[in-house]
């Protein structure tokens, strides 16, 4: 198909418009433009195709056999064109939404309140990923994210929802009375790494302590690490958000922890216009942790 041989859209569809209704003050209203606006693009597609498509003879505008040959294509086309956008909004709009996130947030705070978010948005289905993965958003990918992090995600819009100091701690039943004053002196102990998860390899050899020569490190997937910290199965690093308790109750020890102010679980979004179904999650999980926050 030459695409640069083809008359403008906009004449295109005024005349198709005038075709289908008749008369140019209904075609105007149906495209939401004036009848002479109508008129003006039905002349320039005349000119372009340098031939009458109107007869202008009587009162009334009619189609010319040229005209009626043309709007049969067109009315049809614009028609199958209408049917497919219908048939993709549709199948867009029943789609769930689909939410990548922490292993850790998932298990220890949305599942949990996925009951509450069907009974406040009915209708809307969620499927949740827990992946340590970065994964992608937008289309083919997921609609949103929660991630742990400063916000700073490269082309993507992000809103704190959680604060949350980041620490590695540790079952006393593990480390027993020792005063920790160096990030070396953790070496001395098994360790408890999110397999796919290289964040905190990172942080941690930035502090001086390569795990790459460790060699009592036990990978598990991110729902398990706090169970197996809190066993006293080794060290781990995680958000201090979801083991308050613990070390409130001296189930845990703090060793180090990353204070910064922009540190948390951020709701990740892609640029633009949500759909209506990834907006009305958005909209439910921001609001439900300002209610929790201010309770």
């Amino acid at each position: 198909m030459d695409w640069r041989n083809l008359p403008p859209l906009a004449a295109l569809r005024a005349f198709a418009a005038f075709a289908e209704r008749g008369n140019v003050t209904e075609a105007g209203a149906a495209l939401n433009v004036s009848h002479a606006a109508i008129s003006q693009q039905i002349r320039q597609l005349e000119e372009v195709l340098g031939r009458p498509l109107v007869d202008r003879s009587a009162r009334a505008l009619t189609l010319t056999a040229e005209g009626r040959q043309l709007a049969a294509g067109l009315v049809s086309g614009f028609q199958q064109i209408s049917d497919m956008v219908e048939h993709l909004r549709g199948d867009v709009s029943s789609q769930p939404v689909r939410v990548a996130t922490t292993p850790t947030f998932a298990s220890n705070w949305l599942v949990g309140r996925l009951a509450q978010f069907r009974a406040d948005c009915p209708g809307i289905d969620v499927v949740i990923n827990p992946s340590s993965q970065i994964e992608k958003l937008g289309p083919g990918g997921h609609d949103l994210a929660i991630r742990f992090g400063r916000g700073n995600w490269a082309g993507l819009d992000s809103t704190l929802l959680l604060h949350s100091d980041y620490v590695i701690a540790a079952s006393p039943d593990l480390i027993g009375d020792t005063v920790f004053t160096d990030m070396t002196q953790v070496a001395q102990f098994p360790w408890l790494l999110e397999d796919g998860h290289k964040e905190m390899e990172n942080w941690l050899a930035s502090e001086g302590m390569p795990l790459s020569a460790h060699t009592d490190i036990a990978r598990l997937p991110g729902f398990y690490i706090l169970d197996a910290m809190r066993r006293g199965e080794g060290i781990a690093g995680t958000s201090r958000t979801f083991v308050e308790a613990d070390i409130a109750a001296g189930r845990l020890r703090v060793l180090f922890t990353q204070s910064d102010p922009n540190s948390g679980y951020h709701l990740v979004t892609p640029r633009g216009v949500l759909r209506p179904a990834t907006q009305a999650f958005a909209t439910w999980i921001k609001r439900r942790v300002r209610q929790e926050r201010a309770t």
